[in-house]
């Protein structure tokens, strides 16, 4: 069965498209929460209880990836449902809005169909104190202040400074968990989950987690739960660079400083690396709970069996493989995702869909879902066939991008990664699942790359505009 946008639902009629009829959405996203999570891997080191029970709910894409490593651009495509290459938002400062203004976010499609449509904390790009939000897709939404929290009184909790960024802190903080922004932001989705509605309008609640993004902050007993000396630490090959070519080199250039501040650090500081990394990990644990608290919202409230659930992250993370900080690169760790949609009547109760997907498919899928008018602008397929049968044939695979001409193609078996200057990596997960190896060069592969350039996206929009911030007085 192959996935195409052309292959939309037919709508019901009569009652059964009445607005209380329709299903409510609880629509949960994560920033930079990576793979090593116990719901993709149950050895991997990273506990992830509740994500495992929203997936025994409904079906986990297991290779579930970005359209972008980057906070905006990823999340602008995900609520516009078009590409990086489409848009020509490649950036975190990529004035989305006034490059698209028109544009029906996802959203305000929901808001036309008759929802009411909530949320908190980080769901468009928190950049600039909230610059980036899109108040028109939203009847009520709290913003997170900015910065989202800070130790007080305002000093590194590590001691160390690697490039002047108050974003490289970590530690156990705060004392009272009620201080946390996550925990003020899941706050406020309960008080709507619980909220009593005078009209009868299905919701579309929107909770955006901001941890495990950095500064890496956790209450104390997130800490607790991994020990310093039991931190499972990456894996990393010391001349791991060395096959990346020139466009690869040249991309992540612009970030090396990240990976090379924590050697420094960790030259300076012995063991500071392995405290990141467990600050990392606790932060992706507290998230979970996070999340946990909004499922048990949702059980406890009338609309439980009548809302549809969907979790992703806005991009991966490397914690030091393939030598690299971060995102804003083209690998596996970068780009690959928890990604869950919950459909009572229509998903497969703990289905594990392994064909590779993308994050464009959130818009699709969820209008499908929910019986709206269809959109023919869109760049991803719906996942609707896949959430009824999770191993139902896909030729689609999932297609990637950073910054303009730089893509990379996901199949069941392959990375592919074709750069601006036309440079190319090509990675067999079967054998190399680390991404140690770049067999572009190999001739004996010459037909894998021919099948994976064909998704490349012709097309590479100019890069928009930054948003210029506003100065204050």
């Amino acid at each position: 069965m192959a996935l195409s946008v052309a292959a939309q639902p037919r709508h019901a009629s009569g009652a059964e498209s009445s607005e209380e009829a329709r299903p409510n959405v609880l629509f949960i996203a994560v920033d930079d929460m990576n793979d090593w999570i116990t719901l993709l891997d149950p050895e991997a080191p990273i506990r992830t209880p509740n994500l495992t029970r929203l997936a025994e709910r409904g079906v986990v894409f297991t290779r579930a990836y970005c359209a972008s490593p980057a906070c905006n651009p990823s999340r602008v495509a995900v609520l516009t449902g078009k590409r990086p290459s489409t848009t020509g938002v490649y950036g975190n400062r990529s004035d989305w809005r006034g490059a698209m203004p028109d544009a029906v976010t996802l959203m305000q499609h929901f808001m036309a169909h008759g929802y009411r449509t909530e949320g908190a904390g980080k769901i468009f790009h928190h950049h600039g104190g909230g610059a980036f939000h899109d108040e028109r897709s939203f009847h009520r939404f709290l913003l997170m202040p900015d910065p989202p929290d800070a130790p007080m009184p305002a000093a590194k909790l590590n001691g160390l400074d690697w490039y002047g960024s108050p974003n490289t802190d970590w530690g156990p903080w705060p004392g009272d968990e009620a201080e946390h922004v996550d925990v003020r932001t899941v706050d406020c989705c309960v008080a709507r989950l619980n909220e009593k509605r005078d009209d009868r309008r299905p919701f579309f609640l929107a909770a955006g987690i901001f941890r495990p993004h950095m500064p890496f902050f956790a209450p104390p007993r997130y800490f607790a739960g991994y020990p310093i000396e039991e931190v499972v630490m990456p894996e990393v090959k010391d001349d791991d660079l060395e096959d990346v070519p020139a466009g690869g080199q040249r991309l992540l250039g612009a970030k090396k400083w990240f990976f090379e501040g924590m050697m420094k650090a960790e030259r300076q500081s012995p063991g500071t690396w392995r405290e990141a990394v467990r600050a990392y990990q606790a932060c992706v644990t507290f998230a979970d709970a996070q999340i946990g608290r909004l499922l048990d919202a949702l059980d406890a409230s009338p609309c439980c069996d009548n809302t549809i659930v969907v979790l992703w992250s806005d991009h991966g993370y490397h914690l030091g493989e393939k030598r690299h900080w971060e995102k804003f690169a083209l690998w596996e760790k970068t780009t690959h995702v928890p990604y869950i949609i919950v459909a009572p009547g229509v998903a497969k109760a703990g289905g594990r869909c392994e064909r590779p997907v993308d994050l464009t498919s959130v818009y699709p899928t969820l209008i499908e879902l929910c019986r709206l008018a269809p959109r023919h602008d869109l760049d991803g397929v719906s996942l609707v066939p896949l959430l009824k049968d999770p191993g139902a044939e896909c030729e689609t695979p999932a297609v990637m991008t950073y910054q303009r001409g730089n893509h990379a193609v996901r199949s069941p078996r392959w990375r592919y990664i074709r750069y601006a200057d036309g440079t190319e990596e090509l990675y067999d997960h079967d054998a190399d699942p680390h991404e140690w190896h770049n067999v572009a060069d190999d001739p004996r592969h010459a037909g894998v790359l021919r099948d994976h350039r064909k998704w490349v996206p012709e097309r590479n929009a100019e890069q928009v505009p930054d948003l210029e911030r506003k100065k204050a007085g």
